[in-house]
């Protein structure tokens, strides 16, 4: 089988949901999802993404599953092509404030900018989640199905995006490199350095106790 024979047939398996929905006439369906939970750095960031049913796009897939490259050039054609694509971010001091649960149901909430409401919406489950639509939640929902991968796609590349923009500005941190996430390096740096604006205090300061704690 050829690599395009199994994007093709992986394209199949990924739109299954929402063929359900579009062979019933309901052809707005949405996909939205989230990247960000994790890490010591950076906002939590959201996003909402309604593709056309007769406009396919070879090769989306859960956004862990492709390289950066890959990655790019399917979040350029995602916004070339899509009906709907929203972004929504919480910065780190709201984390802190709110907690990272509730921080990503509002980022994902801040992403539905529609105009026209979509027939249906897919969302990666976030516990406590009210979508302002019709909607499913999926455990796993970004290798499910296909608009919720591409909402992934686009959440992933706008946060690396911002991620490289704080590397410029905090470079002894490697943000470029871990976006955030607690690498050795980011560990080592946040050490040595102290965290900087962009860091969630919340979570470093149990991290480093945890740390500290494991070297006793």
């Amino acid at each position: 089988m050829t690599r395009k024979e199994q994007q093709e047939r992986r394209l199949e398996e990924m739109t299954r949901l929402e063929r359900e929905f579009w062979d019933a006439g309901r052809l707005r369906v949405a996909g939205m999802d989230e990247v960000g939970r994790g890490p010591l750095a950076g906002p939590v960031v959201g996003a909402c993404v309604i593709l056309p049913p007769d406009d396919l796009i070879l090769g989306i897939n859960d956004s862990k599953k492709l390289s950066p490259a890959r990655r790019e050039a399917l979040a350029a054609q995602i916004h070339a092509r899509a009906l709907f694509v929203g972004i929504g971010q919480v910065e780190p001091q709201q984390i802190d404030e709110m907690n990272i649960l509730n921080a990503t149901k509002k980022a994902l909430l801040a992403a539905c900018t529609w105009q026209e409401a979509p027939d249906f919406l897919l969302f990666d489950t976030v516990p406590g989640l009210r979508p302002p639509c019709p909607a499913r939640g999926l455990v796993k929902g970004d290798a499910l199905s296909y608009s919720i991968a591409a909402a992934s796609i686009v959440a992933k590349v706008y946060r690396d995006g911002l991620m490289q923009k704080y590397d410029r500005q905090y470079p002894q941190y490697g943000f470029a490199r871990n976006k955030g996430y607690g690498t050795a390096e980011h560990m080592e740096a946040l050490r040595r350095y102290g965290p900087c604006p962009i860091h969630r205090r919340s979570f470093i300061t149990r991290i480093l106790q945890e740390a500290d704690d494991a070297g006793e």
